[in-house]
């Protein structure tokens, strides 16, 4: 896209409305506490991206000042995000604290004069870069006498597009929050934003947010595990952590993301094809869910994209997937809590077995088992698996975020829905993005980065087992 042409119009600092929050420190649970254990911990970068076709000052005049408005309203249910996460030294526990009159959100306005929105939002390969100048920016970690430490939690970037459109990207920890918490964040601040505030009246306490961390069980002790595992780390491997942004390395230049869409036809005549093999080969009968199908076509199609550059002939090597299963149904908390109640799910299988002639069947159990072993005894399971993945790096590991359930495309400001979403923070490896399609009802919204020439391939791999469902 050439030079970027980006100018800050607007830089401040939004709160709760005065008095409306007091001074509140909450506990961190073992699902949060296990997020200060990975290592590198990107914050979660979401990018929506919206048609406007004004100008500038039309924009500035009308629609950032209920933008923020809206934003405060918001950040009275939703206060963890204008608070700090506070690491004093051991053994006092880290925690998050908002201060009345004093904590906020770090909200930065741009004008990218030049950027070309129709290529933002296309689904062909992009160099991942062209994304970057949305990311928001974290103010620094500030350190007390004590060596406390106090982290920001969340920032915005608003990048307005003049005659096209604007992105609003959203920071935050992870420590803060999961996707299911920020999906809940989301629909609160662009309700808020549609309605006026008017959707305030009918909604009760707990219906915007459930800030309890008490109703989270921890009946294998791993709050206890996680902090010690926490203590035992050098300072400086827990200060690296404390980068707020995504550090963008030369690894990037060469990587793409495209936008992949399954239609609901696709996703069902993939489960009739897992399912006639099943019975054809004798294999068990499968859990096969729109998730557990597009995520063990997507990885089938990820890993072979990529064997022309591999060296690897390890028939055994494993490879593995990395997603997270929600626990709010299955532990005992409201649907609205909000925090982290994710668990880490990683499911290994043999290189033989993912490029085998029956990979994405092979992939469907493997991932299948991983979902059902998580629901029949979530707090158990979490307690076997809890830790994973946190201090090990998994090889040929290929992560994937979101689900097709969140339904980000409901996220609508007063300018009608989103254009395009972004995961900008799965830059930092090949990774998967999963969300709802936006045009198609009961499809499947698949984002890709890959390096280029994987890409080419990735998108012949997928194209080919797309004409063989619909065939």
């Amino acid at each position: 896209m050439g030079q970027h042409t980006i100018k800050v119009l607007d830089h401040c600092q939004v709160s709760p409305p005065a008095g409306s929050v007091p001074t509140t420190s909450l506990p961190l649970n073992f699902f949060d506490i296990k997020w200060l254990l990975k290592p590198k911990n990107t914050p979660i970068q979401r990018l929506y991206l919206y048609e406007f076709p004004y100008p500038t000052q039309h924009f500035m005049q009308t629609v950032l000042p209920n933008l923020k408005q809206s934003l405060s309203i918001t950040l009275q249910h939703f206060y963890p995000c204008a608070s700090n996460l506070v690491c004093p030294p051991q053994p006092n526990k880290p925690h998050i604290l908002y201060v009345n009159g004093e904590s906020s959100v770090n909200f930065t306005v741009s004008e990218w004069s030049n950027a070309n929105f129709e290529q933002l939002i296309a689904d062909h390969p992009r160099e991942v870069s062209i994304y970057h100048p949305f990311v928001s920016s974290f103010p620094p970690t500030s350190t007390l006498e004590d060596g406390t430490r106090l982290i920001p939690l969340m920032a915005i970037h608003v990048t307005f597009i003049p005659n096209f459109g604007f992105g609003i990207c959203i920071g935050i920890q992870h420590v803060c929050t999961d996707g299911k918490g920020f999906l809940n964040l989301m629909k609160a601040w662009s309700s808020i934003c549609r309605t006026r505030g008017e959707c305030l009246s009918s909604l009760g306490k707990d219906s915007l947010a459930f800030q309890d961390r008490s109703v989270m069980k921890d009946p294998n002790g791993l709050e206890h595990t996680f902090l010690k595992e926490w203590w035992s780390r050098d300072e400086s491997d827990q200060k690296e952590d404390d980068k707020g942004s995504i550090q963008f390395t030369p690894s990037h230049h060469d990587k793409v993301r495209a936008t992949f869409v399954l239609s609901k036809d696709h996703v069902e005549k993939l489960k009739q094809l897992v399912s006639l093999i099943c019975k054809k080969e004798e294999m068990e009968t499968l859990h096969l869910s729109t998730f557990v199908v597009t995520s063990a076509l997507i990885w089938v199609c990820m890993v072979k994209s990529k064997e022309k550059e591999s060296k690897n002939d390890d028939e055994d090597e494993l490879y593995h997937l990395t997603f997270g299963i929600d626990c709010r149904s299955h532990s005992g908390s409201p649907l609205t809590y909000f925090g982290n109640c994710v668990a880490p799910c990683y499911v290994p299988l043999k290189r033989s077995q993912i490029l085998g002639e029956n990979g994405i069947v092979e992939a469907a159990k493997a991932i299948g088992e991983k979902v059902v072993e998580s629901k029949t005894s979530a707090l158990t399971w979490i307690g076997k698996r809890g830790s994973d993945g946190m201090k090990v790096e998994y090889s040929n590991k290929i992560p994937m975020a979101g689900s097709p359930k969140l339904g980000g495309y409901e996220t609508d400001f007063g300018w009608g829905r989103p254009k395009k979403l972004e995961a900008v923070h799965i830059d930092e490896a090949d990774s998967v993005s999963l969300a709802e399609s936006r045009d198609i009802e009961g499809g499947v919204e698949v984002g890709v980065v890959l390096g280029r020439a994987a890409m080419n391939e990735f998108n012949a791999m997928l194209g080919h087992y797309l004409k063989i469902f619909t065939g």
